[in-house]
C-alpha cells in the first residue's frame, strides 16, 4: 500500500506565510502585540513571517480570531529558531551522524505524541498499535536510535496538575490568584495568555510542563544518564498534530545555556514526517514492525494505553475525579458533561445533598477562549478548572495533521482519529509503575526540587494592566 496524504507537504515557512496571510487580513501597524517595526521587517527577510500588512493612516478594528497566534509577535530570535524545525534540520543530524567525525555525531531521539498516531493508523490503514510499531520500524530505518512514546511524560504532567489543584483549592480563600486554574499543556493558549492577557490570567496557569517538555526534561536528563552522555550528545525530535508545540520548544526556559542544550531540539508534525516517509519512497509493507522504546530498557510492556477524555490527555477528568476524592471523599466513576455553547464549550459539576462542590470547563478553540476571557474580565467565571486548548475539537485537530482544504480542519479525518484513538484502553497515570519509579529513581520524589525543576516552569507576566493589552481595538 503505498502512503496517502492529501494535499502537497508544507514547510515550516510556507505554514507560516499562510496563516499569517488569513490571520492578517484586518491586521494594522498599530496592532500592540508586534514588537516593533525593525523585528518584523527582520523576520520577514528571513521568510519566517512574511504575511503583508495592509498600509492605513487610519486605526482598523482588529478582529481578535486574526491576532491570536499571529507570528507579529514573535522575536526575531524565536524566529530564528523556529525557522530551524523542519526535515532539513533531522537530514543535517543523519547526515553527520554519516560522517567519519565521530565527535559530532548525535544520538538521535524521537518522542511520539500519542495524539500523533491515529493519524498515522488512518493513514497507514492499520489499528493504532500496529501503526506505531510500523512508524517505529521506519525511523530507525532511517537512523534513529531511540523511539518513545510520550504517555509517560503526560502521565507525570497530569499527576502534578492533580497536585497543583488540591493546593490552589485549599488557598483559595487568602490567595485571589489560586481559583480558577488553567491548564497548560497547549501552547497557542499559553502564548495568547502571555502576550496578550497578561496578568488577568497568567497567575492561574497550571506551573506543570507540558507532556512534550516533560518528555524532554526526561530525555535530556534520566535518560542521558543511562546512556552515559550528556545532554548535547543527544538530538531529540518530538512529533506533535501541532505546529504550534514548535513555539513552544524555543522558549527560554527550556534551553540550559551551560550546557548548550535546549530539551526538545526539533518538533515535527505529523504531516511533516509522513512527508519523509514519502521523501524516502517506501511503502508500509516494505517497512518491519518495531516495538516501541522505553526509559528503562527493559519493560513489561502492557501494549498501547491512553489517558481518559476524547483526545488530548484529559486534564479536567483526571484533575476532576483526583479533586473530588481527595477534597471530598467522593468516587467519580464517570463523568457527564453538560454543552453549553457548543460541543468545544462544555462543563461538568461535583454536586452533593443540592450542593455545588466543583465546577469545571472544557474550553476549546479561540471563539470559546474569547468568551471566557469576556467573562473573566466581567468576574462571571464560576469555574475552578479550566482545560483550554487553542484547536477546535482539541489536540487531534491540530494544524500539523488534520488541516483540509481552506485551512479548515478536515472533519472526516478528525472524527476517524477520535474513534481509533478511544479505541485504546485507558490506563490511569497513578497507576503506572514506570512512572512511580522514575519519581524515585529519576526526580527522588515527589516533592524534591529535582521533581520541582524537571516538572514545572512560570510564565512571563506583563507589566501591563489587562484593560491596556485588551484595548480598545480588539473587537469581541
Amino acid at each position: 500500500m503505498a502512503l496517502n496524504i492529501s494535499g502537497a507537504p508544507h514547510t515550516m515557512s510556507e505554514v507560516s506565510i499562510g496563516r499569517k496571510k488569513e490571520k492578517c487580513e484586518n491586521c494594522t501597524k498599530q496592532c500592540n502585540k508586534k514588537q516593533s517595526e525593525e523585528g518584523i521587517n527582520s523576520l520577514q527577510e528571513k521568510g519566517v513571517a512574511t504575511g503583508e500588512v495592509k498600509e492605513s493612516t487610519s486605526v482598523q478594528q482588529v478582529l481578535l480570531s486574526a491576532c491570536l497566534s499571529c507570528d507579529g509577535c514573535v522575536s526575531e530570535d524565536e524566529g530564528q529558531r523556529i525557522s530551524q524545525q523542519n526535515l532539513e534540520e533531522i537530514n543535517r543530524v543523519l547526515a553527520l551522524n554519516k560522517k567519519c567525525d565521530t565527535s559530532k555525531h548525535k544520538i538521535l531521539v524521537v518522542s511520539v505524541c500519542p495524539q500523533s498516531l491515529p493519524f498515522f493508523a488512518i493513514k497507514f490503514q492499520l489499528d493504532v498499535p500496529a501503526a506505531a510499531k510500523k512508524l517505529c520500524g521506519f525511523l530507525k530505518s532511517v537512523g534513529v536510535h531511540y523511539v518513545f512514546d510520550t504517555t509517560v511524560a503526560a502521565s507525570f504532567s497530569i499527576l502534578e496538575s492533580q497536585r497543583e489543584f488540591v493546593q490552589r483549592y485549599r488557598r483559595k480563600h487568602h490567595d485571589s490568584n489560586a481559583m480558577p486554574m488553567f491548564t497548560s499543556s497547549c501552547p497557542g493558549w499559553i502564548r495568547y495568555a502571555e502576550r496578550v492577557l497578561g496578568s488577568l490570567v497568567t497567575p492561574h496557569i497550571c506551573t506543570a510542563r507540558s507532556p512534550q517538555q516533560i518528555m524532554g526534561s526526561l530525555v535530556k536528563d534520566f535518560f542521558a544518564r543511562q546512556q552515559k552522555l550528556t545532554p548535547d550528545q543527544i538530538f531529540h525530535v518530538v512529533v506533535a498534530p501541532c505546529f504550534d508545540k514548535k513555539l513552544e520548544a524555543v522558549r527560554e526556559e527550556f534551553y540550559k545555556s551551560i550546557l548548550e542544550s535546549r530539551d526538545v531540539d526539533c518538533v515535527l508534525t505529523s504531516g511533516e514526517i509522513l512527508h519523509l516517509m514519502e521523501q524516502s519512497k517506501v511503502t508500509v509493507e516494505e517497512v518491519d514492525s518495531a516495538p516501541l522504546d522505553h526509559v528503562f530498557g527493559e519493560t513489561t510492556d502492557p501494549g498501547m494505553t491512553r489517558h481518559e477524555g476524547r483526545g488530548s490527555e484529559g486534564f479536567l477528568e483526571h484533575i476532576f475525579k483526583h479533586a473530588a476524592k481527595e477534597l471530598f471523599g467522593l468516587d467519580v466513576q464517570e463523568i457527564v458533561y453538560k454543552t453549553l455553547r457548543n460541543r468545544d464549550f462544555q462543563e461538568v459539576a461535583l454536586e452533593r445533598d443540592g450542593e455545588t462542590l466543583l465546577q469545571f470547563a472544557a474550553v476549546y478553540g479561540f471563539r470559546n477562549i474569547q468568551t471566557l476571557v469576556h467573562r473573566m474580565r466581567k468576574g462571571k467565571v464560576p469555574y475552578q478548572l479550566v482545560e483550554v486548548l487553542s484547536c477546535p475539537g482539541g489536540c487531534l485537530s491540530g494544524r500539523g495533521q488534520a488541516e483540509g482544504e481552506g485551512g479548515r480542519p478536515d472533519r472526516t479525518l478528525v472524527q476517524q482519529m477520535e474513534e481509533h484513538y478511544s479505541s485504546l484502553p485507558v490506563r490511569l497515570p497513578d497507576t503506572n509503575p514506570e512512572v512511580q519509579r522514575l519519581y524515585q529513581d529519576w526526580l527522588d520524589g515527589h516533592d524534591s526540587p529535582h521533581a520541582q525543576q524537571c516538572l514545572h516552569t512560570q510564565y512571563k507576566i506583563s507589566t501591563q494592566p489587562p484593560s491596556q493589552i485588551l484595548n480598545s481595538d480588539i473587537q469581541w
